[in-house]
């Protein structure tokens, strides 16, 4: 359309004006013509329709035509890939792998081939109740630490011996020493060993540090801290092997003290002086409440750096610095690779309960921090077992260590008293619980473990129905939650907890008096930390393990715990591990018992009777005890040797059918061949 303007110009114009606008009105108005679209049903309609199938089908391929059309395009797809295969001057016998070269890709591929693992690098499969085996959980791996040149980086010596002996402990002589680590349970080796103490006052601690000792009740050194303080204020390293409970915690923590307390105060960004590694939270946050009781009195700055808490806040805290650091293995990795914090001034590290770090697949993890702390360090190294993992980081970790063993690698704490009862099924174990509550806490706190998270949370429902109070734990929970209820039950707000396998390990509560094992542990390692929640530090604790028939293997393993820690084992135990196979020839062999019965071995003759057996120990047998004499002949060629064998195994075996005893046998003359009374006549070729 012309605009306002453009119309007031051309109607100035006059005549040539008006004849211009009406031509741009009739260009505007002219409107295409639209297609002729015939009605539906109408003839024009239907004939468009037919025009329209038939162009359709002239256009559809005809089938034999497309067959054809593909196998033209096969030959020529196969023509062109002849043509390209076709290769000039190709030796087989150099471009084919040999024997040698597909050798050495092998190898390279499969670093580990033909090496023999031992049965402790084997991982644990674990299974659950109907004996299916369960999946493990993924985790998110953290990658160690990078290698680190330590002759490029120039370290400030520092000190690390603070032991002087007492002179009531100089003047023990050899046998007496020998004498009271007999008596303290202890296996010491290693060059030349600080002697054992008797009292708090032989460590050569100050004031300040024996009032702090005294105000935490503790009364006299365990065993594992009569030998390990004096070894460690000595400046040497240490590989402790104690069972849980012993006191081990306070056995590296006082030396560690007084190592960091004689170096210079951390600054602000300067990394810790002593480095303690824990396997989990739990043990880690156990570990920093004991380290900050006895730090205050030093005004040393102690630091927890654990998975799960807030990673921000623990490095701002460590970029302030800290004297003691207490981590995970994974998570002081994080920090170093984010730069809260370097081990540049780490001198005394410790490694907690190694053996699990090993177990939640820390080995990598736990390597490269050793590697990275300064090689004069002093390291102690603490586990509950010594298994070929350990024995392998104990060497490259520690120069010229001081091994201390307590009992028996892996037994249980002999000052808690185990019961163990034999159900008939798995719902009277919840009846047996109901029962045995008020009793049990009337003696003092309960731990009850239970193997799953879901039978966890099933059984507190039940005890909260029965209107008992009781605590919740397991893996599941978030972090804040846990720690709350552990400091719940530290508190003893309630007396009663139910807990997975999380709280097996490194949960210190004295007031714990009873544990039960409401489900057996996936391992005998897991069931002696268990009981070992009671019974710490020298004080007495009880251990109820509710067994069903279906826990036959697993009883063979609580029978042999029993044994280790010199307690009685229940008849019904007994005779529900016996029913194990692998219980079964275990014991045996090692009564040296054998249930075969049978004859001597083919070419050797009976030194004895055979092995004292007789025909009364058959089931059912009444004939007297028979005793089987030597072999007549003598059984020096096979034949003798087989005859012999076979009739000893079929005296042995032998059970009368009557009271009489059959008369004593001749020995058996073999028939002579027919015709051998005749003598053979030669015949002659003639006849």
């Amino acid at each position: 359309m012309p605009s306002v303007r453009m119309l007031s110009q051309l109607l100035g114009e006059g005549v040539e004006g008006k004849e211009q606008l009406l031509k741009m009105n009739d260009e505007e108005e002219t409107v295409p013509e639209l297609a002729y679209i015939p009605a539906p049903n109408s003839p024009t309609r239907l004939e468009m329709d037919k025009k329209k199938e038939a162009v359709q089908e002239e256009d559809e391929d005809d089938p034999l035509d497309a067959y054809m059309a593909g196998i033209e395009q096969q030959m020529q797809r196969d023509s062109q890939s002849a043509s390209t295969s076709q290769q000039t001057g190709v030796r087989n016998d150099l471009e084919e792998e040999d024997n040698e070269e597909s050798y050495y890709r092998y190898m390279e591929e499969n670093p580990n081939a033909g090496l023999q693992p031992t049965d402790s690098d084997y991982p644990d499969i674990e299974y659950d109740s109907d004996g299916n085996p369960i999946p493990p959980e993924k985790k998110k791996f953290i990658d160690p630490l990078p290698p680190i040149d330590h002759s490029e980086i120039d370290y400030k010596p520092f000190e690390k011996v603070f032991y002087k002996e007492h002179p009531d402990i100089a003047a023990l002589g050899d046998e007496e020493v020998t004498d009271l680590r007999k008596t303290l349970d202890l296996t010491v080796t290693g060059h030349d060993p600080p002697k054992p103490v008797v009292s708090f006052g032989h460590f050569g601690f100050d004031d300040k540090l024996l009032k702090s000792i005294i105000k935490a009740e503790y009364s006299t050194p365990t065993p594992i801290q009569a030998q390990a303080v004096p070894c460690a204020l000595s400046g040497r390293d240490v590989l402790g092997i104690a069972h849980t409970g012993s006191g081990k915690t306070a056995a590296f923590l006082w030396p560690l003290l007084k190592h960091v307390s004689a170096q210079k105060p951390a600054g602000e960004g300067e990394g810790p002086v002593g480095l303690i590694l824990a396997p989990t939270r739990e043990l880690a946050l156990q570990i920093y409440t004991e380290t900050k009781k006895f730090a205050k009195i030093y005004d040393l700055k102690v630091i927890c750096a654990y998975g799960g808490g807030s990673k921000w806040e623990q490095s701002l805290a460590l970029k302030e610095g800290a004297d003691i650091v207490v981590a995970t293995p994974g998570r002081i990795i994080d920090h170093i690779k984010g730069g809260a914090t370097d081990l540049s001034r780490v001198t005394f590290l410790v490694l907690d309960e190694a053996d699990r770090m090993f177990e939640l697949g820390f080995e990598p993890q736990v390597r490269s921090v050793c590697n990275h702390v300064r090689p004069d360090r002093q390291t102690l190294l603490f586990s509950a077992t010594f298994k070929k993992k350990i024995e392998r980081l104990a060497k490259d970790a520690l120069k010229s260590p001081i091994r201390i063993s307590q009992g028996t690698m892996g037994q249980a704490n002999e000052d808690v008293t185990q019961h163990v009862l034999i159900l008939p099924k798995q719902e009277a174990k919840r009846e047996w619980l109901f029962t045995m509550l008020v009793e049990l806490l009337s003696a003092g706190s309960v731990l009850v473990f239970v193997t799953k998270k879901v039978d966890a949370e099933l059984v507190a429902r039940d005890v909260k129905l029965r209107e008992f109070e009781c605590l919740l734990l397991h893996g599941d929970m978030e972090q804040a939650e846990r720690n709350k209820v552990i400091v719940a039950f530290k508190k003893n707000v309630c007396s009663l907890l139910i807990a997975t396998d999380v709280a097996a390990r490194g949960l210190d509560i004295p007031h714990v008096r009873t544990v039960v094992n409401y489900d057996t542990a996936r391992d005998i390692d897991t069931h002696t930390h268990r009981i070992g929640r009671t019974g710490r530090a020298g004080m007495k604790g009880t251990a109820y393990s509710l067994l069903t028939p279906k826990d036959k293997e697993f009883a063979g393993h609580i029978v042999r715990n029993l044994e280790k820690a010199h307690q009685k084992v229940p008849e019904e135990v007994l005779d529900l591990a016996m029913q194990s196979s692998w219980f079964k020839k275990q014991r045996f062999k090692k009564k040296d018992q054998n249930p075969n019965v049978g004859g001597v071995g083919l070419g050797f003759k009976d030194k004895s009777p055979v092995a004292g057996y007789s025909s009364s120990s058959a089931p059912g047998s009444t004939l007297p005890p028979q005793t089987v004499s030597a072999p007549r002949g003598p059984a020096t060629d096979r034949l003798s040797a087989m005859k012999e064998a076979f009739r000893a195994q079929y005296q042995n075996q032998f059970t009368a059918s009557t009271e009489i005893p059959p008369p004593a046998q001749s020995q058996i003359v073999p028939p002579k061949p027919p015709g051998s009374g005749k003598e053979r006549k030669k015949r002659s070729r003639w006849e």
